[in-house]
């Protein structure tokens, strides 16, 4: 099922480990990416006999991690917070606009294939607190609103129908050059907290 290309993408991400096996969360995200956003059984055969592993110990490792999908998403993923934090700022309402606007429930995709609502537990982003995600990339603005959500739809499927490509940080093995601004901003400087508590041993 994966391409030459991806089996060979995968390989190179391999010879980057001492453990071959350590890349096997970039060899799920190259399956992933391959597939049209999501891993179907077949590629998950393919990854394990690619990288010499049995393939429970792929589907092991797609399990424990929500950005491996098994099943076949949306354009956009939509995810919404539902800690306690977000919860208090308005998630909830956040969430039923956007059932309301797309015609769905969370966990659903909407008939059209643009759009799947995810809740998520926690996303670390108590500072956006109603934090939403769109394909992995948070929207950068503190408490959305619910009307700001039903925007959010209407621009995303304006940018569908102008043929515009969003960025998604699940289809893709990460680099620090592919890194949405904010996680690059955020990489830097636990690099820099890093530098600074080794330098004071």
């Amino acid at each position: 099922m994966l391409s030459d290309k991806a089996r060979d993408a995968i390989r190179e991400q391999m010879a980057r480990y001492p453990v071959s096996r350590s890349a096997l969360g970039s060899a799920l995200y190259i399956a992933q990416e391959e597939c049209g956003g999501w891993i179907p059984p077949e590629a998950v055969k393919d990854v394990a006999e690619v990288m010499g592993m049995e393939a429970a110990d792929v589907q092991s490792m797609m399990s424990f991690y929500v950005m491996y999908h098994k099943a076949p998403i949306g354009k956009y993923l939509v995810e919404v917070c539902q800690n306690v934090s977000c919860a208090l700022l308005g998630a909830h309402q956040v969430v039923d606009a956007l059932e309301k606007k797309c015609g769905i429930h969370i966990g659903e995709t909407s008939t059209d294939g643009l759009f799947t609502l995810k809740a998520v537990e926690c996303s670390a982003r108590c500072d956006l607190a109603p934090a939403v995600q769109v394909n992995g990339i948070f929207i950068e603005k503190m408490k959305i609103s619910p009307d700001e959500a039903l925007q959010l739809i209407d621009e995303l499927k304006s940018k569908h129908e102008r043929g515009v490509v969003e960025e998604n940080l699940y289809n893709a093995v990460f680099t620090p050059e592919k890194a949405h601004p904010s996680a690059q901003k955020a990489a830097h400087a636990a690099s820099g907290a890093a530098s600074g508590a080794a330098g004071t041993g």
